[in-house]
């Protein structure tokens, strides 16, 4: 921290300097409590403290600390102490010396502090009077379970006469028993007599239960052995870690219940394996976690399970739970394609502390460290959430460097490795994990004290705050807001965070899923031209490539080029993937497209808490792409980010609408991507910029995918003020492009980290895009909710403080940007909204693209 002389009382080095979120920094004596606010603009603080002798001089704009104190409230840099004592008494947690200390901050503004006291979901029968088996009874008795919840009961009763059904509750709430007890129960009634565990015949599959990780399958495995076994009803698990021998006897000798993930299925009902065989006898699919199938993986489940009732030539009775959802009824009729009824439910915990904080005297990576410090110096087992694999990475990376015991626990893992970290937090060796979305399952890591997460709809932080208390105790749940639009934007208008939910979404209409699940349906079994017309296009194209022959009625498979096609595909992520390897070994993988702007020359990739960077992308055609990584330094100073440029062409217009003035319309889109450099950001950094540096050679790659496009109006009144008319237009449209974009997550629930966009120049047109191959359905969520984006998006830019006309983390920068940030005129992109949402008429017009996207 750099101090200066005070100019009023001549102390050495009694100066310092506070930068607050908006750029200003504020300059105070220790000594004789002189300070001022400076505002900067581009200028070192150097110059800043310059101004600060100045006004000294003059006695201008010089103040006190009581003053500056009360001048910081108003502004709401920092929160009146009165305040948080009300708060704090109001929530009855006076006393608790973590909360005293996180909530008197003088370097944060907290926007809001309650507890989480919820009353135990309600009661319902005895278990004694659940028309059930004796034996099942005994076991809940057992687990001193004398009472079923009423939602349990519900979806008991529900699920025996025989409907589709959803159940909606938080994490360890009781729903693995609502639907296993009634399952179990049919299960056991249709077998023939037995004599203990033994029966006469050979046993069949009833019943698949389906978890998205193989890590939750096996943790979920003796919960539901439990409650099977007493009514001699067998259950086995078989995943791709399966040994041999267990595959054998499973094949051999098929258990009532098999617990398994939709992977599987798909590879062995298109390689017609003997598994894919005993699995044709179901009656009952149930599908754990169901909102953890969006996007890509949504759509692929989606024909899995049409593909898996194909070949039971039965119907199949559908029972998923999932974490509270409130479009929960829309999402499951599209992934499972039927209604289904929902029944929602409470959880069970002990009560929870939640703290929204922003930081206004300080980078949201150092609050999270500093909650982090708190919590586990406190011997609290926390959990740090955070949005991606490299967030993730950094905190951990920034932990471990303080001297905090924390691993990253994320996908791109080896199982081996996730499972050691989730086995030392359970037994106390670990207090801390930075975790990406992949902890919020129902995987039991043991008690959880802390949950301290990023921004998140707030359907999505009450799943992660499910996480801590879960045993009864007192838990902490701490929201960091950043310096981003949303975060300034949820600061000013808490009460909007409490109503904007995620929504769930898939598109199982993407037609790439479709091309290749309907080659699988034609793998697992010849497909009659009777049951194909839905299909036929897709069916015309397959048999144009030459993979797929029409017999005398149906459609055959040519099985090997299929396979080989097949083989190369994940139902997770449609496209190429590209190897990670070090030291000749491969330990990772990225999906394309994300991959290039990852793993291109030069770049630094973080994996484990470690960094790396890459020496070599090999992206030739015909063979499968790598990256070689080498370690780096662990006090190498910088990541890196991509430079891109994205090209548009529309191939299709699905449809058409108009939003105040505006013609919007969605429509399946060609996406030329290019990685043309990268930019070296500083470690700790909080501004995502840094130097340029081009590649020799750009990295190209296309795909198609979905999403909207529409012609944002001229910013005319700004533009006869201005020197340099192009500029300022073309940076008000990106900027407009990022403020929509961005802002939307809160429309959306956080859609926007699962788009890409566009403004193409100073054509003011801005297609926003799916960023998985063929589409995902986000931009879909989006362009049905556009009106309500406009509007936020022109709150988020009126709101700042700002007047940048190149740029500001708090309205218009996108952490996705492949432009390093630059070109971002707000006061254009203010004028840009304001005629959007005013009624200005525009059209897309027929020569839809003029300009090159703006770099």
């Amino acid at each position: 921290m750099i101090n200066y002389l005070c100019p009023r009382c001549s102390s050495l080095h009694s100066v310092g300097v506070d930068k607050i979120f908006d750029g200003r920094l504020i300059f105070r004596c220790s000594k004789c409590n002189i300070c001022a606010i400076i505002p900067t603009t581009g200028s070192s603080t150097d110059e800043a403290y310059l101004e600060f002798l100045d006004r000294c001089e003059s006695g201008a704009g010089i103040a006190y600390a009581d003053d500056l104190k009360l001048l910081m409230q108003q502004e709401k840099i920092i929160r009146p102490s009165a305040e948080i004592d009300a708060l704090i008494d109001a929530a009855k947690a006076t006393g608790d010396p973590l909360l005293e200390q996180t909530l008197h901050s003088q370097q944060d503004y907290i926007v809001d502090f309650q507890t989480i006291d919820e009353p135990p979901p309600e009661l319902g029968s005895l278990v004694d009077n659940v028309p059930v088996d004796k034996a099942i009874i005994d076991v809940l008795k057992a687990k001193k379970i004398n009472y079923l919840y009423k939602f349990q009961e519900e979806a008991i009763k529900k699920i025996l006469q025989g409907n589709d059904l959803v159940i909606t509750a938080p994490t360890a709430s009781g729903k693995t028993e609502a639907f296993c007890i009634p399952l179990l129960q049919q299960v056991a009634a249709e077998q023939p007599l037995r004599f203990g565990s033994l029966r006469s015949g050979k046993g069949k599959v009833s019943v698949i239960f389906i978890y998205p990780t193989k890590a939750l399958s096996r943790d979920q495995l003796p919960k539901i052995k439990e409650l099977a076994e007493p009514l001699g009803v067998r259950v086995a698990l078989l995943d791709g870690d399966t040994s041999e021998s267990d595959r054998k006897a499973v094949i051999e000798s098929p258990p009532d219940v098999i617990i398994s993930n939709f992977d599987v299925l798909h590879y062995h009902m298109m390689h017609k394996t003997k598994f894919s065989r005993i699995v044709r006898t179901a009656k009952f699919l149930v599908a754990d976690e169901a909102h953890v199938y969006t996007g890509i993986f949504g759509a692929n489940v989606h024909h899995i399970i049409a593909r898996l009732e194909r070949l039971t030539g039965r119907r199949l009775q559908i029972v998923a739970a999932s974490a509270t959802l409130p479009n929960a009824s829309e999402f499951c009729q599209t992934l499972f394609g039927r209604q289904m009824h929902v029944i929602n439910g409470r959880g069970r915990r002990g009560r929870i502390n939640l703290a929204i904080i922003f930081p206004s005297l300080r980078s949201y990576r150092s609050l999270m460290l500093d909650l982090l410090r708190q919590t586990t110096k406190r011997k609290h087992k926390t959990i740090v959430f955070a949005s991606s694999h490299l967030s993730s990475e950094l905190m951990a990376f920034y932990g471990a460097r303080q001297g905090i015991n924390i691993r990253v626990h994320r996908a791109g893992l080896a199982p081996a490795l996730r499972k050691e970290i989730e086995q030392e937090f359970k037994t106390g060796q670990l207090m801390a994990i930075s975790a990406t979305p992949t902890l919020e399952l129902g995987i039991d890591i043991g008690s959880v004290d802390a949950i301290i997460s990023n921004i998140v709809p707030i359907n999505r932080l009450f799943q992660r705050v499910g996480r801590a208390a879960r045993r009864g105790q007192q838990g902490y749940a701490f929201l960091a807001l950043g310096n981003d639009p949303i975060s300034q934007y949820y600061k000013m208008h808490p009460s909007d965070y409490m109503d904007d939910h995620e929504l769930a979404y898939t598109d199982p209409s993407n037609p790439f899923v479709l091309e290749y699940q309907v080659l699988a349906m034609t793998c697992d079994k010849p497909l009659l031209i009777a049951e194909s017309k839905k299909m036929w296009p897709v069916l015309q194209k397959l048999v144009s490539k030459g993979i797929v022959k029409l017999g005398r009625d149906r459609f055959v498979p040519d099985l090997k080029a299929a396979l080989k096609v097949l083989d190369e595909y994940s139902i997770r992520g449609i496209g190429s993937r590209v190897d990670i390897k070090f030291n000749n070994k491969i330990v990772g993988d990225r999906a394309l497209p994300q991959a290039l702007e990852e793993l291109h020359q030069q770049a630094v990739y973080f994996l484990g808490g470690r960094r790396y960077k890459v020496q070599e992308l090999h992206f030739e055609p015909n063979s499968q792409p790598y990256a070689e990584i080498a370690a780096i330094p662990s006090d190498y100073p910088y990541y890196t980010k991509a430079l891109t440029d994205d090209w548009p062409s529309i191939l299709e217009i699905y449809e058409k609408k108009v939003i105040f003035g505006i013609e919007v319309a969605y429509c399946a889109l060609k996406i030329q991507k290019r990685v043309l450099g990268y930019v070296n950001i500083e470690i700790g950094q909080e501004v995502a910029q840094g130097k340029k540096v081009m590649l020799d050679k750009s990295l190209e790659y296309e795909f198609l995918t979905k999403g909207f496009v529409f012609r944002a109006p001229r910013p005319s009144y700004i533009l006869q003020k201005v020197e340099d008319e192009q500029y300022v237009e073309m940076s008000g449209f990106h900027a407009s492009e990022h403020v929509i974009i961005e802002g939307s997550a809160m429309i959306t629930g956080g859609a926007s980290q699962d788009l890409g966009g566009i403004s193409l120049g100073s054509s003011g047109l801005i297609v926003v895009y799916d960023g998985s191959i063929g589409g995902n359905g986000a931009s879909r969520v989006l362009y049905e909710r556009l009106d309500n984006a406009f509007g936020r998006s022109l709150r988020i830019l009126s709101e700042c403080s700002c007047v940048s006309e190149s740029g500001c983390p708090r309205c218009t920068y996108s952490y996705r940007c492949g432009n390093n940030n630059e070109f971002l005129h707000k006061p254009a992109a203010i004028e840009v909204m304001n005629r959007i949402v005013e009624g200005e008429k525009t059209k897309i017009g027929e020569k839809i693209w003029g300009d090159r996207a703006l770099v």
